[in-house]
């Protein structure tokens, strides 16, 4: 085991940084075998060090040979400093000073995909959180702000475009056919902020003009094969700059914005200042060749990585374990951003749906942590949809409890108070108390506790007083290290409906509330009377997903319907839905242990059948809605949610319960399939995007019920298909609702599909990733087939989680098969990328690590898994740290 591999790093002992670097002056020479660079760095004492951090200079570097360093002019002999792992010491400097260092890497082998690397024929970099250290030794902390100018060297013909931070300054020709550029960064920002690219690459130019009339040049920069593919992403880049000036009076501020697309890219995208680095998959689209999922996360993430100019750039974080700090923030605005330019209602059942599967599940497992971290071993296993996704719910009860003025008036404060500063979550919430006066003592426990809250709620009706009572129980089950857990506060928002559907006026206390209030959850029960309750009602709790909680309420299925018809909140309604379905399937899950036959209660279908009736009826009505109201509960929810996983159980019931709706409504699903039918030319739109959505929800339907006329539909819209939404669509149709009679097809269109778009790479990644995740039994054997096949690369991320991802995360009753042959397959897949990408390897194991969850046969091949992956040799931190923290 490496030394690093058990090296806790604690928030408790933070202490500021002992010097300052004022001015970052990098020249990097990049060459085929090698890269040269030479840093500059004027540095000083830090005013606010400690006294007992001491006169040495401790620098991080890793992965590099040092070639010479001085020290305000006078290079240094061996004996005056020390190289030890990720650190170079340097025993004495005095308070001001400047260092000089020559470092040789090799990016052309680092296969990490951290630091400087080469994506195919382009040299990139990414440096959050610490790959800046495998560029040049230098304090690699986000804590320690410097300016940057960058000079870049290289060989013009093959890297004729030469990109970093800031603005482009100078720039020339070389000797030898060299050419070189010089950027300047004028704002201070950390390292794991700065950016280099060089390729052959070509532009998409355009210009946006900001609030005060300086005109801002934007440039989107991929190879010449994908010009014709980012127009979308460059409308995406305006819409954010425009809606982040209306809605927080962010205005952009330097003279040029750039994207670059990079084929190898550990994550989405990064927010590198004034050049953002792209995941290729993130920023790429035009209708052949994108699905309206792929344009509606490329809007997302190209607002995410804008917005984070000011949530993250401009007012940056301390030290890592205030991550959601700028990540929790910039998520809460991209998914307003998002909510903006499309349906509120979706959007926000899309975010919840997320949350509660993934986030939750990461809660309840040996990963599970705060908001805020207190400990971590390797910081890039913190990149979670915890310190994102759950950060980002932490913000929206912020903004939903100071409401739309005082929080904007909170942010506004918030960037002017700590521009070009390095904070806390602390100086986030301090500042949203004092624009409100509001206390959020108990608020922060949000960020220092782990876990998921539950709250059980009943309620009770007086006739006789006409109240209804409310009561609500918090609880907060024990996380690893932390066993206990204080209240939180919750606002749990909700409305009342009479028996006929119609909002209730909500009375309490003596005061009318509307129709809708929020509720002040603070203790470990309360209880709230409702006065003025003629009949009994029917509540409609959390609205708006007011807060990440588990909740439980006894409702009847009739009013669940009732929910389902009138209730105006999206989500309420939408969750109805999921729960009438759940309760459905746990009576078929209840039959099938017992061996009794299966039967549907009828008003699960009732309730289907009105909603596609709706759909028929109601030429205005969200047609995304409607296919969301449709969508039976996910295998993963189902196992989520489930005290033992019974996998082959939910896989047999889930099935049986869709074709069985789907013959049940057979006339009313080809009703809606024929009435959202269109010839006319694809257009990305809200309304378009939801008309879609629907026609492949009920097609989908349809090809459960394994009908040669049904196949024959699935084939035309393949044929017909103008766009990639309709024609993928069809053959997930395919790939999901396995055959004999469908099989020839599936294997023909699957042929013709890929013959098609085998030169598109991204393509290509959604062939491998629908035959990957098909939720199919015995699939593996297909999966490994597919690892043998030209198109895929085990050294490119995408291309890992399109074929090995998406079978171990989606495909269950195939990963999950009782001969363990899926535990082993993985462990063989992480022990490879843990030579190769130790990021990716370590994110692969997420399926693993919940063996509590299952039956304890399948916990014994689980564990015997984890354990070959924690023997295997030269592990590294980040697989140790999650088979580690998994095996206790």
């Amino acid at each position: 085991m490496k030394e690093s591999q058990g090296k806790t790093v604690y928030l408790r002992d933070y202490q500021p940084p002992a010097y300052l670097i004022d001015e970052t002056h990098l020249v990097v020479r990049l060459f085929e075998d090698r890269t040269l660079v030479h840093a500059r760095l004027a540095m000083r004492r830090n005013p606010d060090a400690s006294p007992e951090s001491g006169r040495e200079l401790v620098l991080n570097g890793a992965n590099m040979e040092l070639q010479k360093l001085t020290v305000d002019g006078r290079e240094l002999a061996a004996n005056d400093y020390t190289v030890s792992g990720e650190t170079l010491t340097v025993s004495k400097v005095p308070d001001k000073f400047t260092v000089e260092c020559d470092t040789l890497i090799k990016p052309q082998e680092n296969s990490t995909l951290e630091g400087l690397y080469k994506s195919r024929r382009m040299f990139c970099t990414q440096c959050e959180a610490e790959g800046f250290r495998k560029i040049t030794y230098y304090l690699d902390r986000p804590d320690v702000l410097s300016s940057f100018t960058t000079r870049i060297e290289a060989d013009k013909a093959k890297y004729p475009v030469l990109l970093s931070n800031g603005n482009n300054i100078d720039s020339g020709d070389l000797e030898d056919g060299r050419h070189f550029a010089t950027w300047e960064d004028p704002f201070k920002k950390p390292s794991y902020l700065f950016a280099l690219v060089a390729g052959d690459l070509e532009s998409v130019d355009s210009s946006f003009t900001t609030c005060s009339g300086r005109e801002v040049q934007l440039r989107i920069f991929v190879e010449s094969k994908d010009l014709d593919k980012c127009d979308f992403a460059m409308g995406a880049l305006k819409r954010s700059m425009r809606w982040d000036e209306e809605v927080y009076g962010r205005e952009y501020d330097l003279d040029i914005f750039m994207i670059v697309a990079v084929d190898d890219f550990n994550m989405g995208a990064m927010e590198n200042k004034g050049l953002n680095i792209f995941n290729s998959s993130c920023v790429l689209a035009n209708p052949a060749t994108s699905t309206d999922q792929a344009f509606q996360r490329i809007e997302s993430i190209v607002g995410h990585e804008y917005f984070h100019n000011w949530s993250g750039n401009r007012v940056t974080c301390r030290d890592w374990f205030q991550l959601s700090l700028k990540e929790g923030f910039t998520v809460y605005r991209d998914s307003e951003f998002s909510a903006d330019m499309g349906s509120r209602a979706v959007n926000r059942i899309e975010d919840v749906s997320m949350l509660r599967t993934v986030q939750f599940a990461e809660d309840a497992g040996p990963m599970a942590h705060s908001v805020r971290p207190e400990s971590y071993m390797e910081i890039s296993n913190f990149y979670t949809v915890t310190i994102y996704e759950k950060g980002a719910e932490v913000v929206r009860m912020q903004a939903n409890l100071l409401g739309p003025e005082l929080f904007r008036k909170g942010t506004d404060r918030y960037f002017d108070n700590f521009d070009g500063m390095a904070v806390t979550t602390e100086d986030f919430v301090s500042t949203m108390e004092e624009v409100s006066g509001l206390d959020l003592g108990q608020f922060r426990r949000w960020y220092s506790q782990a876990g998921t809250p539950k709250l059980e709620c009943s309620g009770s009706y007086d006739a006789g007083a006409q109240t209804f009572t409310l009561t609500i129980r918090q609880s907060c089950p024990p996380t690893p290290g932390h066993p206990e857990k204080d209240p939180f506060y919750i606002p749990v928002r909700v409305g009342l409906l009479d028996e006929y559907g119609k909002p209730v006026s909500l009375h309490m206390a003596g005061r009318e509330h509307g129709e809708d209030i929020v509720l002040h959850l603070a203790e470990p029960s309360q209880d709230f009377v409702f006065e003025k309750v003629a009949s009994r009602p029917v509540p409609a709790l959390l609205r708006g997903f007011s807060a990440p909680v588990r909740l439980s309420y006894p409702f009847a299925r009739d009013d669940l319907m009732l929910l389902m018809q009138f209730e105006k909140d999206g989500f309420v309604r939408w969750e109805a839905a999921q729960q009438l379905a759940l309760q459905v399937i746990n009576d078929l899950m209840d039959s099938r242990q017992k061996g009794n036959k299966k039967e549907v209660d009828q008003r699960l279908v009732t309730a289907y059948e009105s909603v596609l009736e709706l759909a028929l009826g109601d030429a205005g009505i969200d047609k995304a809605m409607v296919a969301h109201l449709l969508l039976l509960p996910t295998e993963a929810y189902l196992a989520e949610i489930a005290a033992e996983v019974d996998v082959d159980g939910i896989h047999e019931v889930r099935e049986f319960l869709r074709r069985f709706l789907a013959e049940q409504l057979e006339m009313k699903f080809l009703a809606v399939y024929e009435a959202c039918l269109s010839g006319a030319d694809y257009v990305y739109t809200a309304d378009e995007s939801a008309r879609r959505s629907l026609q492949n929800t009920v097609l989908n339907y349809l090809a459960s019920l394994d009908k040669p006329e049904h196949w024959q539909r699935v084939r035309q819209q393949y044929e017909r298909a103008n766009n990639m939404t309709d024609s993928s669509a069809a053959l997930r149709a395919l790939v999901n609702n396995p055959s004999a009679g469908s099989a020839m097809m599936r294997d023909e269109l699957l042929a013709h599909f890929y013959e098609k778009w085998q030169h598109e790479t991204l393509v290509v990644e959604q062939w491998l990733l629908m035959q990957s995740a098909a939720m199919v039994p015995d699939n593996l054997p297909q999966v490994v087939k597919l690892m043998a096949h030209p198109a895929f690369d085990i050294r490119n991320p995408n291309k890992v989680r399109s074929v090995i991802g998406a079978f171990c995360f989606n495909n269950a009753v195939s990963f999950h098969k009782l001969d363990g042959t899926g535990y082993e397959f993985l462990a063989d897949q992480v022990i490879t990328l843990n030579g190769i990408n130790p990021q990716i390897a370590s994110r692969l194991l997420t399926p693993l690590t919940r063996w509590k969850k299952y039956g304890q046969e399948r916990q014994s091949l689980m564990q015997q898994a984890l354990r070959r992956i924690l023997a295997a040799p030269d592990l590294s931190p980040d697989v140790y740290e999650v088979v580690s923290k998994s095996l206790n």
